[in-house]
């Protein structure tokens, strides 16, 4: 039998998913894991939990939340034997998208037991996660507009993530008024770039802003590079068009928008940046150094839905 701890953060999602998860943890034991269920302060002690899971040799974590708390339990379980499994409880569920995992809303009640059913019969696999100045994000990192919106939205209350993208979305809008962009310097190797940018965005995954957008079609968590987008730009005039360019799929070869894959790359500013790691805010002083840590996390992953987002097959593994 196969031993695992879900840790739950009560305050992620637009409702409390407690009383649900209980189904799910039956249908892990039906499947032959022994599954304790933790529940978080609030969502401040989960990379300790995640530790305690690690030391007591558990074959896996599930984290019952969203994106951040997610995020948060990568950077403990990366360079363990611990895998990490997802139980979509938040607000985007971008991660669990990605995975091809249907996630907890109004409509779909039963996700949780979906979800555990999928994973419970799923591979382990390995996936790259980012890092930089200390900070590990398993997503994507921006500088710059996103990490404004995020750093004036969170934390936010359970009401609030009721609207969910819709809030995302008009507080983007709000936020893009008075944006004038950041001057950034970017090196990666012997490639240089200089100039005003609406946003800087280095992503592990195809999906962007709350799951809206398809950033990098062609991102993959196992290839050892993170995809950097330099996203041109001074005004909400130009961020609309950004996003339109996006949305349109047109953005990959638009002048506007940079875009270019490394293992590292450093980013300097004259100003504190704005920032936000797997949609958790922060503000950090230049330079930025971001770089790969490749496939240290063992993740659980259904068998379906998943080869495009690997560079390696599974006998590869």
């Amino acid at each position: 039998m196969q031993s695992a701890r879900l840790i739950y953060n009560p305050s992620a999602g637009r409702f409390p998913a407690r009383p649900l998860l209980d189904r799910a943890v039956r249908v892990l034991a039906d499947a032959g894991w022994a599954v304790e269920v933790f529940e978080t302060n609030a969502g401040q002690d989960l990379p300790d939990l995640a530790a305690e899971a690690v030391a007591a040799r558990c074959d896996a974590v599930f984290v019952a939340g969203g994106d951040g708390s997610v995020g948060r339990v990568s950077s403990i379980l990366a360079d363990t034997q611990t895998a990490l499994g997802v139980l979509p409880t938040g607000t985007a569920n971008v991660w669990a998208q990605e995975m091809g995992l249907p996630t907890l809303d109004w409509a779909h009640w039963f996700a949780l037991e979906d979800a555990a059913a999928r994973l419970a019969g799923g591979h382990i696999r390995l996936v790259d996660i980012g890092q930089a100045q200390g900070r590990t994000f398993l997503l994507w990192s921006g500088i710059g507009l996103d990490g404004q919106i995020v750093n004036s939205i969170e934390p936010r209350v359970r009401w609030e993530k009721a609207f969910g993208s819709l809030q995302y979305a008009l507080l983007a809008f709000w936020n893009a008024r008075g944006w004038t962009g950041i001057d950034l310097r970017v090196r990666a190797g012997d490639r240089h770039w200089e100039d005003r940018y609406l946003v800087a965005i280095a992503s592990n995954i195809r999906a962007y802003a709350g799951g809206l957008m398809e950033l990098s079609p062609n991102a993959k968590v196992d290839d050892g590079l993170l995809d950097f987008w330099l996203i041109g730009g001074r005004s909400i005039r130009d961020a609309v068009m950004r996003v339109g360019q996006i949305l349109l799929g047109a953005h990959s070869d638009a002048p506007e928008m940079i875009h270019f894959k490394a293992a590292r790359a450093t980013f300097e500013a004259d100003v504190p940046l704005p920032m936000q790691f797997d949609g958790e805010p922060a503000v950090m002083a230049s330079p930025i150094e971001f770089h790969v840590r490749s496939r240290v996390l063992r993740v659980l992953v259904p068998k379906t839905n998943t080869s495009e987002l690997f560079s390696l097959s599974l006998a590869g593994v």
